[in-house]
Formats: structure tokens, sequence, C-alpha cells
């Protein structure tokens, strides 16, 4: 698990601008239970990706005309019990982090993985986003 003092600000990225944490299997249960659509985050340390990621997705989120009904986040090697749980719904992608899944009533619509995030800047991740927000989003 990594160390509190280097993920809280990476945490406060996302959550100073309007994300909900998940830290536990049933907060995840009871979000993805929700009607409507749901953005998650899946948060890392990993410098070169999730340096790009949270940056995209707090542009998409700005910029969208539609735009998800709820904002959500774990954090990858931290919040350990949430992350378990996530990735049991984003079944068959595989383990990745970070990455950005956005879900409607439940399923899985649209994901991005770190293979798709890595090397690519915040503008790009965001116009991926903005796409499946006009497509899957009221």
């Amino acid at each position: 698990m990594y160390p509190e003092e280097i993920v809280v600000p990476m945490k406060e990225e996302l959550t100073e601008n309007g994300f909900s944490e998940m830290l536990t299997a049933e907060e995840v249960e009871a979000q993805l239970a929700k009607p409507g659509t749901t953005l998650v985050v899946i948060n890392s340390v990993c410098g070169c990706s999730a340096g790009t990621a949270r940056p995209g997705v707090l542009l998409a989120v700005a910029h969208a005309a539609k735009k998800p009904d709820f904002l959500t986040t774990s954090f990858a090697g931290f919040d350990i019990e949430a992350v378990k749980t996530l990735r049991q719904h984003l079944m068959p992608y595989p383990p990745s982090s970070p990455s950005i899944a956005l879900f409607k009533n439940g399923q899985v619509v649209h994901f991005i993985e770190r293979h798709q995030i890595e090397g690519r800047p915040a503008q790009v991740i965001a116009q991926n986003l903005l796409g499946a927000f006009e497509q899957h989003c009221n």
C-alpha cells in the first residue's frame, strides 16, 4: 500500500473538483446500483499516465455539454477493497491503473485503459471522454 502522504494530493486533485471517493466494496456496489451514468477514475501514483489522466478527466468534465450523473474515484494500491470490486465490474478488461470507466445503469459502456492514456496529452484523453459523454450521458 502506498504511503498516505503520497496519495492524498493525487486524490485531492479529483475530490476538490467534485469527485466522490469510493473506499469500500459496499460503496462501489451501492454506486453502481444507481440508475444513470457514473464516471469512475481509478487513480494511480504512476506519474506519466496518471499525471495526464487526472487533468484529462477534469478537462472533459469542465467542457462537456452532457455530463455523467456521478463523478467517482478510487485509488489503486490504496483503496484496495474498492478497486478490487471495481475490477470485477470491469471484466473482461485486465487490471489497469490509471484507468477511466463510464458506467450506465451499472454496465461498462466506455473504458480507457492505461495503455490508451500513457504518452497522450490531457487534451486527447478529454476528447475521448467527451465523445463517450455525448453518446451515453443525458
